[in-house]
């Protein structure tokens, strides 16, 4: 299967193990995901420290609503724009934001309107950011490069994200606010940098016509609605994490309560969800398989067992299952994530993204109450086996596609 509009190559790339800037890149971008996560230890870190939890907790999650409301707007930009520049700009806008955070917190000491305005800020610049990120490995990489771009790319950005919050927690304490926040504006910086001096694009994508932004939001929905193939895979992959982010987030916390396993047990679960998604992405490079797709919904469907798992049984089988669990979400988000960005007509490339993102925005809070409340009425195996068989249902529609079972993004197929 191919794009339905086939980008305009504007330069040979070179095979994915010798592209240099492609390499550097990917560098840049593990380097800018460190500087997030000692931002969000910083700003939550601070947020305890001067506000009550449930005023910390808005603080933490003040950037998801305005995100929600811009993201397809963002989307629109992308399918429009060159991707390049956008990126640029929004990460120029984010320096701007943690400069002027620095300076308040160097000369007043940190507040609540102050921690809020960088969080909404923050969610705005996202929500442009994100869409068109989410298009530049296709302008990249050929087809046939893409699930070794995403396994690399996944790997070192969850990689640089565990650096940094390692390092976020000492250099707040040390620093504080004002120098968390410009150890992240350096970051973006330097990827501004990159963007600006390195950074060239191989394939042009095909552009959206100019239209008003409701009109082609409702040609994106239009575009969902006469592409089958598209509509799963955005289906699919919007509603991933409602099962496996309640149970790993809420969950795992639950179950080390209730069975008297302490805090220790939670930081263990985490470690080995996370060191699982390494491992399950870099093993694309490895060994890719025939066919990304199947192996992909494959991989989710053996991952909605490993969440049922994690209700049941002493600590030593939640932790195999935690470790399932974050294989099977690497594995699976490097397959798909290729196979979406080489499937989706280009034209509609940013769009489709953002709609893919929105159930995380919109819906997440949802399904963590959900989640919650459902192991309050009942017992706390009982969210985890319907967080699971949903994740097992939703893989068997994908999964009995012809289309998914025989696709292959490689070259000589």
């Amino acid at each position: 299967m191919t794009a339905l509009t086939p980008p305009l190559e504007l330069s040979a790339p070179p095979p994915f193990r010798r592209d240099r800037m492609v390499h550097a890149w990917i560098g840049v971008k593990a380097l800018s995901d460190a500087g997030d996560a000692v931002w969000t230890i910083a700003v939550a870190w601070t947020a305890v420290q001067i506000a009550s939890p449930a005023v910390a907790g808005l603080i933490v999650a003040a950037g998801t609503i305005p995100r929600a409301m811009v993201l397809l707007f963002g989307g629109v930009i992308a399918d429009r724009a060159d991707a390049r520049r956008v990126m640029m700009v929004c990460n120029a806008a984010r320096v701007g934001v943690l400069v002027a955070a620095a300076v308040w917190t160097v000369s007043q000491a940190p507040t609540v309107p102050v921690l809020l305005a960088a969080a909404v800020a923050f969610g705005v610049c996202d929500a442009f950011y994100e869409p068109s990120a989410g298009t530049i490995g296709r302008q990249l990489v050929r087809t046939d490069d893409l699930p070794s771009y995403a396994a690399v790319i996944q790997t070192a950005s969850r990689l640089g994200t565990m650096g940094g919050a390692a390092l976020g927690g000492l250099l707040v304490a040390q620093a504080g606010l004002a120098g968390s926040a410009s150890a992240n504006a350096v970051t973006f910086a330097l990827v501004v940098g990159f963007l600006a001096i390195a950074l060239r694009p191989r394939f042009r994508l095909a552009r959206a016509p100019r239209t008003s932004s409701l009109r082609a939001i409702g040609a994106a929905f239009a575009h969902l609605g006469a592409n089958p193939t598209t509509r799963t895979l955005v289906i699919a992959l919007s509603g991933l994490n409602l099962a496996v982010g309640p149970a790993v987030g809420i969950g795992l916390a639950l179950r080390a309560h209730a069975e008297g396993w302490g805090a220790p047990a939670v930081g263990l679960f985490e470690g080995l969800l996370g060191l699982g998604a390494a491992v399950g992405a870099a093993a694309v490079a490895r060994w890719r398989p025939h066919h990304e797709a199947r192996s992909g919904f494959g991989a989710l469907l053996v991952q909605g067992a490993g969440i049922v798992a994690l209700g049941f049984g002493p600590v030593w089988t939640v932790a195999v299952a935690a470790a399932v669990v974050g294989a099977t979400a690497g594995y699976a988000s490097v397959l798909l994530s290729a196979t979406f960005a080489a499937t989706v007509d280009t034209a509609f490339l940013g769009r489709m993204g953002s709609l893919t993102r929105l159930g995380d925005d919109c819906l997440m809070p949802l399904a963590m109450a959900g989640f919650g409340a459902l192991a309050s009425l009942t017992a706390v195996w009982v969210p985890f086996v319907v967080a699971g068989g949903a994740m097992m249902t939703l893989m068997l529609v994908p999964l009995r596609a012809r289309a998914f079972r025989t696709l292959s993004l490689r070259a000589d197929d």
